[in-house]
């Protein structure tokens, strides 16, 4: 009965052993790290890797929630906004600089197939709120008649593609492509037919393939 203590420390130490070390791994490599990298970088074995994280899907929930709860309050914040424009772009910036810390992060905020319940939760409190940012910049002439909030989906995984592709050489060049892809959609002819809103699952479910 003495020995049960130092037994469960030991499996909850070995438990943040791997989550640290799955969180260092995924933020520069991406979510692809196997389960074996993960274990061999902590120095545990597969066995323990396992009976911490049976499904992966735990294992990414345990590392991301709290992050993804943060991008969510984000989203709530910049919803208070005065100026919809203002929180739109607001939110974007912020939202991809959490991402430019971890690719793992990024990939995950940006692939609904990943971790389904925990995004799927935060995509769901996030999109009332930036629809109604952009109804309300649209009103106040900051966006073009037309715009929608698949628009802000698109610049979300188009800036975010640029992010990963120059991740290691050019860090900052996403802020770049922000500027660029923000400043094109505030002057661009949205007078054609406005996409459908299930275009938005099809943009982030895309990005897993």
């Amino acid at each position: 009965m003495t020995e049960a203590p130092p037994l469960r420390r030991d499996a909850e130490r070995n438990r943040q052993l791997l989550l640290r070390t799955a969180y260092e791994l995924m933020a520069s490599q991406g979510l692809d790290v196997s389960y074996e990298e993960i274990a061999r970088a902590a120095g545990t074995g597969m066995g323990t890797m396992y009976r911490r994280f049976p499904q992966r899907q735990d294992l990414l929930n345990a590392l991301f929630s709290e992050h993804v709860d943060m991008v969510t309050d984000l989203a709530e914040q910049a919803s208070r906004y005065d100026d919809a424009w203002a929180g739109l772009t607001w939110f974007l910036e912020r939202q991809l600089e959490v991402e430019a810390r971890s690719r793992g992060l990024g990939e995950l905020l940006r692939s609904r197939s990943q971790a389904t319940e925990l995004v799927q939760r935060a995509h769901d409190r996030m999109t009332p709120l930036v629809a109604g940012l952009v109804d309300r910049a649209v009103r106040a002439g900051r966006l073009p008649a037309g715009a929608t909030p698949a628009d802000f989906a698109a610049v979300h995984v188009m800036v975010g593609s640029v992010m990963d592709a120059s991740r290691q050489n050019s860090p900052q060049l996403w802020r770049r492509a922000l500027r660029i892809a923000l400043a094109g959609l505030r002057h661009a002819d949205l007078s054609g037919d406005r996409p459908d809103e299930t275009v938005i699952d099809h943009l982030y479910n895309d990005q897993a393939k």
